[in-house]
């Protein structure tokens, strides 16, 4: 007499028998894009570099997106390794008691490499502006100053708050072109804001915060 198959669970701890024909397939592709979806972000993060900056005021750490900004993250990343930061400063801060005159206001406190090592850099960059890059200027993001597209060499700032108008389309330059935004502070944002209260002439900070040590972490 034929027999119905009969139904069976699994035993406890083994998986059940896999799904065959096309039906299997179709599962196989569907999971394996969810984990690859889920998994490639944090993959990519942990394979930037990181830096640390020593200050007066504590330790900044930044984390590089030389995936998403290759020009500008390397760029900075070679003012790091030759010792261009190490004794420089955080110098400029603005914040909105020292911005009368700009209809555009924004919120940062902006760096710069050793004063004995001004002058020994390297040549200016292109402008990765954040159409491209999609990375943009919130809280605690790193940008690359500059004045024409093509200008910026080793002055950065740090967003203390989104500041939308530093993105391409924003008007606080009037180019429209935005800056080249390349990472993010991960550690030390307080140390960013204690800086940029810190006693001001206008927008030049009375006394400059030392940079006593800038490395690689990571």
């Amino acid at each position: 007499m034929d027999r119905l198959p009969r139904h069976r669970e699994p035993l406890p701890g083994l998986p059940r028998v896999a799904r065959r024909g096309p039906d299997a397939v179709i599962h196989r592709l569907i999971v394996g894009l969810a984990c690859a979806v889920a998994i490639a972000p944090s993959l990519a993060a942990q394979g930037l570099p990181h830096i640390v900056f020593k200050t007066e005021r504590g330790e900044i750490e930044m984390e590089i997106d030389t995936v998403r900004a290759p020009i500008s993250g390397n760029n900075f990343l070679r003012y790091v390794d030759g010792g261009f930061f190490t004794n420089g400063s955080f110098y400029r801060v603005v914040r909105p008691d020292n911005q009368p005159n700009d209809s555009i206001r924004i919120g940062v406190i902006q760096g710069g490499q050793a004063r004995e090592k001004r002058g020994q850099g390297f040549p200016a960059i292109e402008l990765e502006r954040t159409s491209v890059t999609g990375i943009k200027h919130v809280d605690g993001t790193i940008s690359m100053a500059r004045a024409g597209v093509t200008s910026a060499t080793s002055s950065f700032f740090i967003c203390l708050g989104d500041q939308p108008s530093l993105d391409f389309g924003g008007m606080r330059n009037p180019d429209g072109q935005g800056f080249a935004a390349f990472g993010r502070v991960v550690r030390g944002l307080d140390v960013a804001r204690r800086i940029q209260g810190e006693a001001a002439n206008g927008q030049n900070l009375v006394a400059p915060v030392v940079i006593h040590n800038a490395s690689r972490v990571k």
